[in-house]
């Protein structure tokens, strides 16, 4: 993390912006993003500028800037790259690629971080729209994972979370197909900003919406083999 993140994350617990100033309905996203060796060169490099480019969109809405929450895990190593923040405290890290791909592992990590910012908006009073949990890799697991399928089945039964899974070039979709309840798509080579485009487009719907109801979400066509 940066240090300008890390000084976010000891000053606000969970990028608790003040639920007292900011009463507003809360609409969670957990990135989940794969940055283990293979993604070297151009790859991590699109992907950070696809991420300053969501941060930058997000903050251009002034419904969305209060209401969406986005958090980033990172694999390599299944790491917190940030807390949940809205859009104001929101720093897009530099990611650098290295390691493996334990994909089960940073699952569990994403859900269990996104389970305790939903207890936190009880605790407060918080409303909050169903969560989205956004997964791009661009490799097959290198730990088990099956027990992270499972529970990824199960929330999705209880409208705990939505699991979205995003394969870039070389992705074992086989397996993401066995990971994901909802179809995996492919990107179209390298195109990050058109899938944060749509991200943001999707996210901006959600948070302008009430919640609990169902969005109609634009089709991915633009980035992704659909």
């Amino acid at each position: 993390m940066t240090d300008l993140t890390t000084s976010f994350a000891t000053q606000i617990a969970f990028g608790t912006d003040n639920f007292a100033e900011n009463p507003e309905p809360r609409c969670p996203c957990v990135l989940l993003l794969d940055r283990s060796g293979s993604m070297q060169g151009s790859a991590i490099d699109e992907l950070n500028a696809g991420l300053e480019y969501f941060r930058e969109e997000l903050n251009s809405d002034s419904l969305a800037l209060k209401r969406v929450e986005t958090a980033i895990v990172t694999f390599g190593p299944p790491n917190i790259e940030m807390p949940f923040h809205t859009g104001q405290h929101f720093v897009a890290p530099n990611l650098t690629a290295e390691g493996d791909t334990p994909l089960g592992a940073a699952i569990m990590m994403a859900l269990d971080l996104l389970e305790a910012r939903k207890a936190e908006y009880r605790q407060n009073g918080i409303s909050f729209y169903r969560p989205w949990v956004f997964l791009l890799t661009d490799g097959a697991p290198t730990d088990e994972w099956q027990a992270a399928a499972a529970r990824i089945r199960e929330g999705e039964a209880g409208k705990k979370f939505a699991f979205f899974a995003v394969g870039i070039e070389g992705a074992d979709m086989a397996t993401l197909k066995q990971i994901s309840v909802r179809e995996p798509l492919s990107l179209q080579g390298l195109k990050f900003q058109e899938l944060f485009q749509w991200l943001s487009s999707s996210m901006k719907s959600v948070s302008q919406s009430t919640p609990g109801t169902e969005v109609r979400l634009q089709s991915p066509a633009g980035w992704a083999q659909v």
